[in-house]
């Protein structure tokens, strides 16, 4: 896994850094800058933005992921026609959505002018961050194929992030009234767009060519059937990740308010994240190329890794946020009574998919990828019903619990599939002293006596679960690749230390 582990190093450590500036925007400028109503629009632009934009792609990007390799080794670049037809199948794609987007406008106002009548006065705005966000997704998927998932997750992390922090303070200092600060946003993608497609046409293998070859028309039936079943899978897994936020917003008492709530519960969840995002981008083409290889061994070990890396990752993170969630709580202020609950509800069932390492990749990249599309199916069968009931009757406590409830069955299905099949089982005794250490050093570190500060609280508690978690992790060798980060950083501070002196 010497590539994986090279290139999605450097990913996150991109990706920390968009998540640090997204941290900052949203757990000390947003409180302080925006209203809860303000805030939840937001999020509930970006989420129906994003599922939207997944929606226009009728497919075109999961074709790109399996089947780009074939191109690239039989067709030069230009000749190369599937950046035209995935393009041109997105932009159809988000055409048909503007025409029902405008069909169902009434709908959207009856549903939402109740509860959420700041979202009823910019819906439109949704359509071009949907739109930005769409070309993006398309050139993403070219950028993982290209082995340029470094440069397409920073991008992604770092640049809308900015841009918000941006925005926020302009509209603090009163240089741009809320039109123009929810009007800018929804621009969010334009510019990671345009920088991604410059980065790849430099690459030299990213061209257009209107012309169809024969290898298209030989293969397209294969791509039709594969790109609708995958996007089918993807779509339902999206919507049934998002639909909490549908919801919440038409039917919670406090309608875009909650949302806001949800909103920072669900980020600070999110970067438990940081990790997965990198391997995901940076897996897929060596899944890819194994599975074309019939290399098991070699997709046994990334599946193995995956899980071990994962999984002290998750446990690390979350385990900080158990030990700090009480002052996150006190610092953010009474607007956002209750977070804690449903943050660490929120974070068992992040672990839980983090626990299971890359098996949607895995069963993506296959031959059996219509599995990946029944398991969404009955993920989104379980997660809508759940949603609606828990969320009417338990507001955000409801929410959260649908989400643990899913999670687990939809990553419990594909794990028996996986082990079944392929004879795939990731899990050694390693992975339990893990969650031993885990649980462990967070008992001692919620055991120290509470300082007044939060702040001071906060770093004495993270310093020692630290202290206690990372070496036992790293003398009993846990994971070799966690290991070899720890050893890096270590001698980079020794050689920092005895520079100085």
């Amino acid at each position: 896994m010497g590539i994986i582990q090279k290139q999605s190093i450097r990913s996150t450590i991109g990706i920390s850094i968009g998540f640090a500036i997204g941290a900052f925007n949203m757990l000390v400028l947003s409180p302080r800058l925006l209203t809860t109503e303000q805030l939840g629009l937001t999020r509930l632009i970006t989420d129906l933005g994003i599922t939207l934009a997944t929606l226009c792609t009728l497919g075109s990007l999961p074709v790109v992921y399996k089947f780009f390799p074939f191109y690239k080794n039989h067709l030069p670049a230009k000749k190369n026609d599937l950046p035209f037809i995935t393009l041109l199948v997105c932009c159809l794609g988000f055409i048909i959505l503007c025409s029902a987007g405008y069909a169902i406008k009434g709908v959207i106002i009856q549903k939402f002018s109740s509860k959420s009548p700041l979202f009823v006065e910019y819906y439109y705005l949704v359509f071009p961050f949907c739109l930005f966000y769409l070309l993006f997704l398309w050139l993403e998927s070219f950028g993982w194929s290209l082995k340029k998932g470094v440069f397409s997750n920073m991008l992604r992390e770092m640049v809308p992030r900015v841009l918000f922090t941006v925005l926020l303070l302009a509209l603090a200092f009163r240089v741009i009234s809320l039109t123009i600060f929810v009007f800018v946003f929804s621009l969010s993608y334009l510019l990671p767009a345009v920088f991604l497609f410059y980065k790849l046409r430099k690459t030299g293998d990213f061209d257009f060519n209107s012309k169809i070859s024969a290898l298209t028309l030989r293969l397209k039936s294969k791509m039709i059937n594969f790109g609708l079943f995958v996007f089918g899978a993807q779509f339902l897994n999206l919507l049934s990740r998002t639909a909490d936020t549908f919801i919440i917003s038409s039917k919670s008492e406090k309608g875009l308010t909650d949302t806001a709530i949800f909103t920072i519960a669900t980020y600070v969840v999110t970067l438990m994240e940081i990790p997965q995002r990198s391997i995901t981008s940076i897996s897929i083409p060596v899944l890819a190329e194994s599975w074309r290889n019939k290399n098991m061994k070699s997709i046994s070990n990334i599946y193995t890794k995956s899980v071990a890396n994962l999984l002290i990752v998750g446990l690390s993170m979350f385990c900080l946020i158990f030990l700090n969630v009480k002052n996150l709580a006190i610092f953010l202020g009474k607007d956002y009574t209750g977070i804690e609950t449903i943050v660490l509800i929120l974070g068992v069932s992040k672990l839980i998919d983090l626990g299971t390492g890359v098996n949607t990749q895995i069963i993506t990249t296959s031959n059996y990828w219509k599995v990946d599309f029944i398991t969404n199916v009955i993920f989104i069968v379980i997660a809508l019903p759940l949603n609606y009931v828990l969320i009417s009757r338990y507001g955000l406590i409801g929410a959260a619990v649908s989400t643990i409830i899913s999670v687990t069955v939809y990553n419990f299905i594909r794990f028996v599939f996986l082990w079944y099949k392929f004879g795939l089982q990731p899990y050694t005794a390693k992975d339990i002293l893990a969650v031993a250490y885990a649980l462990v050093a967070s008992f001692l570190s919620y055991h120290i006596p509470p300082v007044a500060n939060i702040y001071a609280d906060s770093a004495l508690r993270t310093l020692a679960f630290c202290c206690l978690f990372f070496p036992a992790i790293y003398f009993t060798g846990v994971s070799e690749e966690v290991n070899q980060l720890i050893k890096k950083y270590v001698l980079s501070a020794k050689g920092i230390i005895f520079r100085n002196r």
